[in-house]
C-alpha cells in the first residue's frame, strides 16, 4: 500500500463490546499510533466454572505494543474500566485520561493490582481537549449517564471529528445537576462530523428513557411502607440513585450499614470528590445497628444482579456470616437483570422470599430506570451531530440492526453505515468506511484466586468434570511392564449402573493387556531402565479415557496416577561399569 493511502486511512477495531453487553474496548489506529478508548470486563457465564472475570483478546494490542500511545476513559463502570489492571500486566499504556471518577476508582484498582507505576492517571473536566502522540486530539463533552462523571468524546483526527458518545441518556433533570453537553454535540455538528459510534443497548425500546430523578417519589413510598429492616440492593457504581437512597435514609429516620467491598468503595470515592453529600453519622457499622430498632435501619447492598459471592445472593443463600433475613424484613431491588442475569436475580428474590421477606422489585415498581437512551435519544444524537458515517455500537446484534434501520430512517444512507462484529476492522477515509478485515477478538478468562488466565483446556476439563464427573486410577507398574498390585480406582460425580468391582477387574484387564502388547514400543535401550515411562503414561491415560467412554457411555476427565518402583534392576552392562541409574515415580494428570 502507497504511503499516501496509509495517511489517509484511519482503523477503527471494537475488541469488545459487540453483540454482547460487556467488555467495551475500542481500538484507533492512525499510521503507527494507537490510542485505547475504554477496556472493560464482563461476568463469566455458569459454563465458565471457576472463572471471575471475562476480558477481550488482547493479543492485537500485545503485538502492537509500541504503537499505543495512550487510552481515554468515558465513566466508571467496570465493563469499562475493569480490565485496564488486567491489561497493564501485559504491555504499558504510557498515560490514562478521564474523569475524576473514574480516575479515583481506577488508581485504587492499580494500587491494588500492583501495576500503579506502569502508567500515569490524567483527570480530565468537561469541554478539555488532550493531545495523545502527534494525530489525536480528544475533547470529553459531559453526557448523562447512571454514573457521575461521565462522558461522550469528540477525537480530532488527520481526516476529520469521530464522536464516541460513551454510554449515554439524555436526562434533562440530572440528579447532580450536571446537564447533557448538547450544544457542544450540535457545534460539532454544524462543523462537521465524520463518523458517529453510538451507544445501541436501547435501540429497541420506543420513546424516551426516564429522568434519574422520576425514581425518587417511588423509592420514598417503598420506604414510607417498610414496617421492618429496609434492605436495599443496586448496581454500586450507581452514584445518583445511591445519592437518592441515602437523601430517603436520612428523611426517614433511618441509619445506614454499607454491605459490600464495591459499595462501601465507591461511596468513599463519591464522597470524597462531593458527588454524594451526608452527614458522616448517617452510617453506622453492622454491630451497632443490631441494637437498634428494626424501622430505623437501612442496609444496603450489593448483589442487584444475583452475582454469587456478592452480599445480598450471600443473605439469600444463608451464607453470611453476620445478617440473616427476619420476618418482616423488606428488601428493595433498585435495578433490573441485564442478559444473561434473570435466573440468578430471580432465584435469589425467590430465597429471600421463602425466609419471610418482603421483596420490592420489577419494572412496574418505577424503582429502576436505565442509564441508556431509547430510540428517541439515539435520534437526537443523530440529528445533532449529522455524521456522514453511522456505526452502531456497545450492544447485541439485534440492538445494533434496530440502531442502523433508526439511523436510515433520520437519513443516514445504508452504504454510510456498517454493523461489525468484534475483531473487525473498520477503514475509514474522508469519502468512505468500509470492513478491511478482521484481528483477534476471542476472550481470555480470569481465575483471580490464582495466578492469572484460565486457559481454553483447562475450561474444558472443568466443564467435563462438572457435567461428566472424575475418574481417578493408580496402577503400579514393574520394569517389565507388569502390574505390581490390583490397581486402584475412584469415582467422583459419575453416574453408572456398572458394579465396582466388576469396573476395577476390566481396569486391571485393560491395562495389562495394553501393557502386553505395547510395552516393546516404550523400552528404548539395552538396560534395565531404559524405558519412556512419559510416553507410556499418555499412551496408557488415551486407551484408558477411550474404553472408560465406551463402557461407561460418558466421557469423565481422567487421571491416572502411575507409580513405578523407585530403584531400577541393575543390567548387566550397569553391572559391569558399576553403574546404578535412579528413576524415581512419576505422578502426571492427564485429561
Amino acid at each position: 500500500m502507497a504511503k499516501n493511502e496509509l495517511d489517509s486511512t484511519l482503523k477503527i477495531i471494537p475488541l469488545g463490546g459487540l453483540h454482547e453487553i460487556g467488555k467495551n474496548t475500542c481500538v484507533f489506529e492512525y499510521e503507527d499510533e494507537i490510542i485505547l478508548l475504554d477496556a472493560g470486563l464482563a461476568f463469566p457465564t455458569e459454563a465458565m466454572h471457576g472463572v471471575n472475570i471475562v476480558l477481550p483478546d488482547t493479543t492485537y494490542l500485545r503485538e502492537n505494543r509500541h504503537k499505543i500511545k495512550g487510552m481515554i476513559v468515558t465513566h466508571g463502570h467496570e465493563d469499562h474500566i475493569g480490565g485496564i489492571a488486567f491489561h497493564l500486566k501485559q504491555f504499558d499504556i504510557p498515560v490514562i485520561y478521564g474523569p475524576r471518577l473514574a480516575m479515583a476508582m481506577l488508581e485504587g484498582k492499580l494500587e491494588e493490582a500492583g501495576v500503579r507505576d506502569h502508567t500515569e492517571l490524567r483527570t480530565v473536566m468537561p469541554r478539555d481537549i488532550v493531545r495523545i502522540g502527534k494525530a489525536f486530539f480528544v475533547e470529553y463533552i459531559r453526557n448523562t449517564h447512571s454514573i457521575a462523571d461521565s462522558f461522550t468524546v469528540a477525537i480530532h483526527t488527520p481526516l476529520g471529528v469521530v464522536i464516541h458518545t460513551g454510554d449515554f441518556k439524555i436526562d434533562h433533570t440530572p440528579v447532580d445537576g450536571e446537564k447533557f453537553d448538547l450544544q457542544r454535540l450540535a457545534e460539532h455538528g454544524e462543523k462537521g462530523v465524520l463518523c458517529l459510534l453510538s451507544d445501541s443497548t436501547n435501540s429497541e425500546v420506543p420513546g424516551f428513557t426516564p429522568s434519574e430523578r422520576s425514581v425518587f417519589p417511588n423509592l420514598d413510598r417503598v420506604f414510607s411502607q417498610a414496617t421492618g429492616r429496609l434492605f436495599v440492593t443496586t448496581f454500586a457504581s450507581s452514584v445518583h440513585r445511591i445519592n437518592m437512597i441515602l437523601q430517603l435514609a436520612k428523611k426517614h429516620n433511618r441509619v445506614v450499614t454499607v454491605v459490600g467491598r464495591s459499595m462501601l468503595n465507591l461511596i468513599a470515592h463519591a464522597r470524597n470528590l462531593g458527588y454524594i453529600k451526608c452527614e458522616d453519622n448517617l452510617f453506622q457499622p453492622l454491630h451497632t445497628v443490631r441494637g437498634m430498632p428494626d424501622e430505623n435501619v437501612l442496609i444496603l447492598t450489593t448483589g442487584s444482579q444475583g452475582e454469587t459471592m456478592a452480599a445480598m445472593t450471600r443473605i439469600a443463600n444463608k451464607e453470611h456470616p453476620h445478617i440473616k433475613i427476619w420476618e418482616g424484613d423488606t428488601v428493595v431491588f433498585s435495578a433490573n437483570p441485564i442478559p444473561g442475569n434473570t435466573i440468578a436475580v430471580v432465584n435469589t428474590i425467590d430465597k429471600l422470599m421463602m425466609q419471610g421477606a418482603k421483596v420490592v422489585y420489577g419494572r412496574d415498581k418505577g424503582i429502576h430506570v436505565s442509564g441508556h437512551g431509547c430510540q428517541e435519544e439515539q435520534k437526537l444524537m443523530i440529528a445533532l451531530t449529522r455524521p456522514k458515517f453511522f456505526v452502531p455500537f456497545h450492544g447485541e446484534h439485534r440492538m445494533l440492526v434496530k440502531h442502523a434501520e433508526t439511523a436510515q430512517s433520520m437519513g443516514i444512507p445504508a452504504e454510510n453505515m456498517i454493523i461489525i462484529q468484534n475483531g473487525d476492522v473498520i477503514e475509514l477515509t474522508e469519502e468512505s468506511i468500509r470492513v478491511a478485515g478482521k484481528v483477534s477478538s476471542g476472550i481470555e478468562l480470569v481465575d483471580t484466586t490464582s495466578s492469572g488466565m484460565v486457559s481454553a483446556k483447562v475450561l474444558q476439563e472443568r466443564q467435563r468434570m462438572a457435567s461428566e464427573g472424575l475418574v481417578t486410577i493408580a496402577a503400579a507398574i514393574d520394569w517389565n511392564g507388569k502390574l505390581l498390585a490390583k490397581p486402584e480406582i475412584h469415582m467422583q460425580g459419575v453416574v453408572t449402573s456398572i458394579d465396582r468391582a466388576l469396573l476395577l477387574k476390566w481396569v486391571q484387564q485393560r491395562i495389562e493387556e495394553i501393557l502386553t502388547v505395547r510395552w516393546s514400543e516404550f523400552v528404548t535401550g539395552n538396560e534395565a531402565n531404559d524405558i519412556d515411562w512419559g510416553g507410556l503414561q499418555v499412551m496408557l491415560e488415551k486407551e484408558l479415557q477411550r474404553s472408560l467412554r465406551r463402557e461407561l457411555q460418558c466421557q469423565p476427565c481422567l487421571t491416572l496416577l502411575m507409580q513405578i518402583p523407585e530403584e531400577p534392576p541393575v543390567s548387566v552392562k550397569a553391572a559391569a561399569d558399576g553403574r546404578r541409574r535412579r528413576t524415581r515415580p512419576t505422578a502426571q494428570v492427564a485429561s
